[in-house]
């Protein structure tokens, strides 16, 4: 029997993605007051840029990055990977400690210095759009078919 969820599907699912949008923004607002962050530059708009970037992904209804919404974002790129490489982008990010992606994760991960691959394959679509997320230093000259 149908459940009547599906009736209010829609309007519920953009109540939900503002309801996360909303959290996203409280959690920017902490980075924006943490001490370890101060000498990023350009740190408020990198952090609406991740916030706009971690809404594209298909979240849980925790407001998380799953194994499934990391696996359609990568195809969407076009970079499909396998469950087990999903799987290690994952625990790259979360140091093992989650099957999923919280955008806590995501910002350290995005603002932090080591290369996670997740990191890395979103600084190359941002590159290749032309969307400003640049990293430090002088781009490396790589084409996509010598990444690993």
């Amino acid at each position: 029997m149908p459940s009547n969820q599906n009736v209010q599907g829609g309007k519920a699912f953009g109540l939900l993605k503002e309801q996360q949008r909303q959290k996203l923004e409280e959690i920017n607002k902490e980075y924006l007051e943490d001490q370890k962050y101060r000498d990023e530059e350009d740190l408020p708009e990198k952090l609406e840029s991740l916030k706009n970037k971690y809404a594209e992904f298909d979240l849980n209804d925790q407001g998380e990055i799953d194994m499934m919404g990391l696996k359609r974002m990568m195809e969407k790129l076009g970079v499909p990977k396998t469950h087990l490489e999903l799987k290690k982008m994952i625990v790259e990010v979360t140091g093992g400690s989650s099957n999923t992606i919280n955008y806590r994760d995501f910002v350290k991960m995005m603002l932090g210095k080591r290369s996670a691959v997740l990191k890395l394959v979103l600084i190359f679509e941002d590159k290749a759009n032309g969307s400003p997320c640049k990293p430090e230093g002088p781009p490396p000259k790589r084409d996509i078919a010598s990444l690993p």
